[in-house]
């Protein structure tokens, strides 16, 4: 894997486009409301006390008008609100249906009334459409949208496309320990990998190796009754955001208050009116018309106060329960293959020796060379229960086998989060969140499936203190785990345990007819997956502490970040064994193309420290003019083992190993990287927001600012790299004939490394391993937006969006040809380098 010197991509988005997002440093989780207080001739009414409280828990928050009249309440838990106004010798004033959603910052401008302070003037407030602060988040999916919207499975990650420029990169993934099973985005162009998920503000993190995207193992994101609302940030994010570039898709949880509410549920899915498909066949006589299908989805959730405005506690359960038949067509060897016969014309080709030997093409007849040791193989594929398959009129030993296996899936989600308004000053917020789930997925070869473990858990924990209005402190901590098995076992529990690959553990797998059980085959894989017992677990530890500061025009924000990662691996692949064969032919004799597997595997504990500190001013120009400004920094110790086993390769100037990778590694230690580059990644970020004509109608923003995606995920790249987990490969030899016969005892020692000089047969090593000197992807992304107002509930947004990436990791091309020095420039070929000067030849 190297780090890509640059990659460049713009992206244009033209209506209703994600804008920058948020201001307020705990834009995470909560919200901020401000605005200006006036009298009837305009005039700004300094000194006025305007409180706001929430209308689901009872607290409040108060805070002075200065001498423009404007005021700032921050880091407010999102909910219904009403503000008020009061100054001796007005009459006071109240906004009412005023709702914060997460990161937001609503804008209440107040207007006082000469009069008696007792008389209250009410006004029933709105929803602005048009952003004109540079706290508000375009990309809101809220409490209405999770809520209303009807989601087939009830993943509320299927919502985060309503927002433009996020798409869905493809498919659910399956069960795999590489890629998980999240759904994977791409927002504002940027890569899935560079996403960040937020729950209650701390990471909501997967655990396969290449994907860390958040997902149980029915393909879905459960827990939509728990989900409030969440944001979309999809491009230009203020500084206290980072460790990705791409989208951050902040998730805060339903809370308690203080009126009692919940509510349960079922849902029911089956296949009483489903069609029968094409595919749908019926293995046995008996079965039914098409494969059954039953999903059960059910649960509930309540929450209330324990003591009235002061704690409130809210729980919620979803489970998921999933049964389907599958309607397979496996290829399989007919009966006369598993007696070790082929049809004539298979095993003469050529015209001359199917007239000297063939008198009946089609005839079945003994395979030459039989190996007989591979007849107990054929165990591992089901019998044929459907017609030959035919080629140009001709057997080919090979038939087709109808299966309807049952997969089941089995999804529990829970959360529950206590609030605590422990006085005027201090509020407590504490959540945990637990997926786990168990997913048994039947293979096109029946007697076998791949079975994916996942348990996710996150514990948040957030303090808030308020010093004065325009004082606070917020501390936050939270752990987030995410635990994978995979494994790839026989379901037929009558294949005798001495029919595999490597003693002690499932068949393996046999590919006939392909180039590898990954890849298309004339004949479905015999066995299971190549690989099993696979231990993923990702843990991190998080912490920060923000503090917002109001002066005057100035709404200062620093703070800290740090978190500790701890990945636990037991990934080697091919750990059951992959042997491939050309042909049925070759099967029966024994011939691989390929024996490759990795029978001695090695636990690896990869570590890393990263952190981050930042600070930031909005700085309030004019009462419709706004500027964000703001600096983070960001840094991390590398990637590393904890015992000292990250092998790496040393590559010269050329991108050329400075030692045969195959037959040696030139570096052992406990750091990924030769030379850190992310021990100072800055980051500056700059924005305005402008309420044009000072009416709240209509805004113009801009922003543009600097992101890394920090390199925590390498694990993937470094647990293969010998001589750790090494996979040894032979090819075009007989099974039983290699170095390495089945069954091969896990501890058994390799055969050499292949050199010059070393003959065959000799083991191949697949080199793997990080640039030494990777450098941080980075990327400087840029938008400019004009909104406008159209009618009461509609408004148009018209936004330009480009970015440019660079330092992004790719994977080396292992065929690329060294660049070489030529002194001759007559003589230079194409892609080489002049010495003098040193220019590419084109």
């Amino acid at each position: 894997m190297l780090s890509e010197r640059k990659l460049s991509a713009h992206t244009l988005a033209a209506l209703l486009w994600i804008s920058f997002a948020v201001g307020t440093i705990n834009a995470q989780v909560t919200a901020t409301v401000s605005g200006r207080v006036e009298d009837s001739s305009g005039a700004a009414v300094p000194g006025a006390s305007v409180t706001v409280t929430s209308l689901e828990t009872g607290a409040g928050r108060t805070a002075t008008t200065n001498e423009t009249g404007t005021y700032r309440v921050l880091s407010l838990p999102v909910g219904r609100y009403e503000v008020k106004a009061e100054l001796a010798g007005f009459k006071s004033a109240l906004q009412t249906g005023v709702n914060l959603a997460v990161g937001e910052e609503a804008v209440v401008n107040l207007k006082l009334e000469v009069g008696a302070a007792q008389e209250l003037v009410t006004v029933t407030g709105e929803a602005p459409l048009v952003n004109t602060t540079t706290a508000s988040v375009s990309g809101l999916v809220g409490e209405r949208e999770v809520k209303d919207l009807p989601l087939n499975g009830r993943s509320f990650d299927n919502l985060i496309t309503l927002n433009p420029g996020a798409v869905l990169y493809n498919f659910k993934a399956g069960a795999s320990v590489g890629s998980g099973e999240g759904a994977y985005f791409t927002v504002a162009g940027r890569r899935p990998s560079d996403n960040l998920f937020l729950l209650n503000g701390i990471e909501y993190t997967g655990s396969s190796n290449i994907g860390i995207t958040p997902g149980g193992v029915s393909g879905q994101l459960l827990g939509i009754d728990a989900v409030r609302e969440f944001n979309v940030l999809g491009d230009t994010y203020s500084a206290e955001y980072g460790k990705r570039a791409g989208g951050q898709i902040s998730v805060v949880t339903q809370s308690g208050s203080n009126q009692l509410h919940g509510a349960g549920f079922e849902f029911l899915r089956n296949s009483a009116l489903d069609a029968r498909n094409f595919f749908d066949q019926k293995a046995q006589p008996t079965d039914p018309r098409i494969p059954p299908f039953r999903r059960n989805q059910f649960g509930g959730s309540i929450g209330g106060p324990i003591k009235k405005d002061k704690m409130f506690l809210f729980g919620n359960y979803e489970g998921f329960r999933h049964s389907l038949g599958l309607s397979n067509v496996a290829f399989v060897p007919d009966n006369d293959a598993r007696q070790g016969m082929l049809p004539c014309n298979v095993i003469y080709t050529a015209p001359a020796d199917r007239t000297a030997n063939c008198p009946n093409l089609n005839a079945p007849v003994r395979v030459p060379r039989l190996d007989s040791r591979m007849l107990p193989f054929m165990r591992l594929w089901p019998a044929p229960n459907g017609p030959e398959q035919v080629a140009n009129g001709m057997a080919t030993g090979v038939a087709k086998n109808f299966n309807n296996p049952v997969q089941t899936i089995r999804e529990d989600f829970g959360t529950t989060r206590f609030d605590l308004n422990a006085s005027d000053k201090d509020t407590f917020t504490t959540a945990y969140t637990i997926d786990d789930g168990h997913n048994v997925s039947p293979l096109t070869n029946p007697f076998f499936a791949t079975i994916a473990d996942l348990r996710s858990q996150v514990l948040s924990a957030q303090e808030t203190h308020v010093f004065s209005p325009q004082f606070l402190n917020t501390v936050r901590m939270g752990f987030s785990r995410a635990s994978f098995n995979f494994d790839s076992p026989e379901l037929d529990t009558t294949i005798p345990p001495d029919i595999t690959l490597f003693k002690g553990k499932p068949p393996g797998c046999l590919a006939i007819g392909g180039a590898s059980c990954a890849a298309v085959n004339n004949i479905t894989p015999g066995g299971g997956g190549i690989s099993g017992r696979l231990y993923n677990t990702r843990n991190l530890f998080t912490g920060s502490d923000d503090v917002q500061l109001v002066r005057g025009k100035h709404q200062l924000s620093f703070g800290a970040w740090v978190q500790r990662i701890q990945v636990n691996a037991n990934s080697a692949a091919r750990n059951y064994g992959e042997a491939d064969f050309a042909s049925l032919l070759t099967f029966l004799q024994g011939t691989t193309t390929n024996w490759v597997g990795t029978p001695n595997r090695t636990f690896l504990y990869w570590r890393s420290m990263q952190g981050a500190w930042y600070v930031q001013d909005v700085i309030q120009l004019r009462p419709n003019l706004t500027v964000r400004a703001g600096l983070r920094d960001e840094f991390t110790n590398g990637w590393n083992e904890k015992y000292g086993r990250a092998a790496q390769y040393v590559l010269d100037a050329n991108g050329v190993p400075t030692s045969d990778p195959v037959t040696s590694t030139t570096r052992i230690g406990k750091s990924t990287f030769q030379d850190n580059k992310a021990t100072r990644l800055f980051s500056p970020r700059v924005s305005f927001a402008w309420d044009v004509f000072g009416n709240g109608k209509t805004s113009m923003r801009s922003g543009v600012g600097m992101y890394y995606s920090l390199l925590d995920n390498l694990s993937f790249q470094m647990n293969f790299t010998a001589p750790y987990n090494v996979l040894f490969a032979f090819n075009n030899l007989s099974l039983y004939d290699s170095p390495l016969p089945p069954p091969v005892v896990p501890g058994t020692a390799l055969p050499p490394f292949c050199a010059p000089g070393v003959p065959n047969p000799c083991t191949l090593v697949q080199a793997q391993g990080v640039q030494l000197n990777a450098k941080t992807p980075t990327v400087i992304s840029w938008n400019y937006s004009i909104e406008q107002q159209l009618m009461r509930n509609m408004s148009l947004r018209v936004a330009y969006v480009g970015s440019h990436g660079y330092h992004n990791i790719i994977d080396i091309d292992a065929n690329t040809i060294p660049q070489q020095i030529c002194n001759n420039p007559a003589g230079c070929a194409s892609g080489g380098i002049r010495a003098n000067p040193p220019v590419l030849v084109p």
